[in-house]
Parts: C-alpha cells; structure tokens; sequence
C-alpha cells in the first residue's frame, strides 16, 4: 500500500507544480486531521511553503485518485470472481486514468439487477398453480 501511496503522491506533486517531498509531507498532514487552511497558515515550512490553492487541489487530487484506486481494486476483483479476467482486460483496467474510463471498461461485465418479479419466476411456482391466491 506504501506504493501505490508514494504513486499517488508523485501524481499529485507532478499536478499541482511541487517539488517531490512537498506532496507526501502535505498528505500527511491532511491524512492526521488538519484543515487545508491550517496548514497553509501554519505549516508551511512542514509543506515547503505550498499555498492554498496548491494544498485544495491536492486534497481534491488525492480524494479522487484513492477513490479512483479503491474502485480499480474492487472492478478487478469482481471480475476475477467472474472468471472473466484476462491480462489484456487487466492492463487495461490498470492503464485507466479516470473514473468513467474505469466504469466503461467494467460495464460489459457489472451483474445485472434482477426485480423481484425476476427472482419469483427463478424460483418457478408449481406446476398447475396459475393463481396466487
């Protein structure tokens, strides 16, 4: 998990125009409670001096792209489940940059809903028994 963090912060860091270390240092302290506009008042040398125009895209940056990566998790294990999963499919998934492109590419394998109507007639009523009453 330590990885995908330092992944995630290296992206970030890349986004927002910041020197390596100031994104990690950042997301810890957001990850420990503190308020964007209390570390860009007081923590900035904590930050390498990020602002908070920096420190909002970052926290929103780093909302999506965990969200991002815990839905990548669940898609390819979903499909695993399914025995449908190939390498080709899997890098695919992996190679997704985005939410909806991540949704598209799992969307011919999401489980169909099924009503309750469906469910009754799976469970096949008794033959002769036309009425419910």
């Amino acid at each position: 998990m330590a990885d995908l963090e330092t992944r995630i912060a290296t992206q970030i860091a890349a986004e927002i125009a910041a020197r390596p270390a100031q994104a990690p240092a950042a997301i810890e302290l957001l990850d420990g409670g503190a308020t964007v506009p209390f570390i860009a008042r007081y923590r900035k040398e904590v930050t390498g001096g990020l602002d908070d125009t920096q420190l909002r895209l970052l926290a929103e940056r780093l909302s999506y792209l965990r969200e991002l990566e815990a839905r990548r998790a669940t898609i390819l294990k979903s499909i695993e489940e399914q025995g449908k999963l190939t390498p080709l499919l899997t890098a695919a998934i992996v190679g997704a940059a985005t939410k909806a492109e991540l949704e598209d590419l799992y969307l011919p394998f999401k489980p169909k809903r099924r009503t309750k109507a469906e469910i009754a007639r799976a469970r096949s009523w008794p033959a002769g028994r036309g009425d419910l009453g």
